[in-house]
């Protein structure tokens, strides 16, 4: 250890860096070791499938309503915590939450969310292979409450009216983006932070605003096709 600090000192790090950087790298280490383990222990009693090599930071809420199920990949991770947090704050854990027998959350290989709320009330929400799932991502399989009449909005839930939900390979949701009912969102498309998505997103498409519109499309390489108007 004195070996491995002079060398620091030698390429101009200060022990006040050292100390940041192993502060830093033990709340990885340690939150990373308790979350995993608690979102294990979590998924075995509430019979969630939970893939091999899934990880998580921080709790994640897993909330499964008799006779639905939660199915999650292998080697996805759950970040529900501001130290593991990026560009954003974390405002809640990830939580993945069912309403009704016949409800399905199923979330593909590789997918990494990070402090978001997926919630499927009696349909289906799928996500595929290496999905990005941004801070405060809300997605949702229904309105939860029929608009109208008025006086019947608190107490008729309308669940008649919900639609599945399904998200391709590789797309990336951004920070606060809201994907509502009935949506498919392409292999690869990106959705940017705090859009509203209302409508189908073809693949590799970029789309963004409220409600979501596509303003460019590229190809698998990342390429340009063309560019449409906001």
């Amino acid at each position: 250890m004195g070996e491995f600090f002079k060398k620091a000192l030698a390429r101009g790090l200060t022990p006040g860096n050292i100390a940041s950087w192993c502060s830093l790298e033990a709340m990885r280490r340690f939150g990373a070791f308790f979350g995993t383990l608690r979102l294990r222990v979590k998924a075995r009693l509430l019979g969630v499938k939970l893939g091999a090599g899934c990880t998580a930071h921080g709790p994640v809420g897993l909330l499964r309503w008799p006779g639905s199920a939660i199915e999650i990949g292998r080697n996805a991770s759950f970040i529900s915590s501001w130290r593991r947090a990026t560009a954003a704050a974390i405002g809640h854990p990830v939580r993945l939450r069912t309403f009704a027998p016949g409800a399905r959350i199923e979330i593909g290989d590789g997918c990494q969310f990070t402090g978001a709320s997926v919630t499927c009330r009696s349909t289906s929400i799928t996500f595929g292979r290496d999905v990005l799932v941004g801070p405060g991502v809300v997605v949702t399989d229904s309105d939860f409450h029929q608009a109208w009449p008025v006086a019947e909005r608190a107490v008729e839930p309308g669940m008649e009216a919900d639609r599945p939900v399904a998200i391709g390979d590789g797309a990336w949701l951004g920070m606060h983006a809201i994907v509502l009912k009935g949506v498919a969102i392409g292999e690869g498309a990106v959705i940017g932070a705090g859009s509203v998505v209302t409508r189908d997103v073809p693949a590799y498409a970029v789309a963004c605003g409220s409600p979501a519109r596509v303003v460019s499309r590229r190809d698998a390489q990342g390429r340009r096709l063309d560019q449409e108007g906001r």
